[in-house]
């Protein structure tokens, strides 16, 4: 199980699984928050706890961030899908960076094709700086 913060510890997730890689996007929003995801379904395999702002991006898809410290937490889908489920993806980056370094990097291009691409090679480890 992983846990993560916002840096002033307001806002948290735990995640119950153990991830099998992590997704970096390009699209014009994910490149700017330099953010790391990690994915599941809302109160199946990751919360979150704790007062969020949101800010929306289109019709589908909330970024929730702390209001406190700014620190992006995670995204979650603004409706559930046709099984009842919301799908939601908390930022990796949020936790300590031992246990995650190993993962490897999915890399998604959200700017232009909307689709992965090949993996490279990196892992966490590799970004983390």
């Amino acid at each position: 199980m992983l846990h993560g913060s916002c840096h002033c510890g307001t806002v948290t997730w735990e995640f119950r699984a153990e991830p099998e890689s992590a997704t970096a996007c390009n699209c014009t929003i994910c490149r700017r928050y330099g953010v790391l995801w990690i994915y599941d379904h809302e109160g199946e395999g990751v919360d979150m706890a704790g007062p969020t702002r949101e800010y929306r991006r289109g019709p589908h898809i909330g970024f929730h961030f702390c209001g406190t410290c700014g620190c992006v937490v995670a995204w979650r889908a603004l409706a559930a899908d046709a099984g009842g489920r919301r799908r939601m993806a908390v930022n990796l980056r949020l936790t300590e960076p031992g246990p995650v370094a190993h993962l490897p990097i999915d890399h998604f291009d959200g700017l232009e094709r909307f689709a992965d691409l090949p993996r490279d090679g990196r892992c966490v480890a590799d970004m983390w700086f």
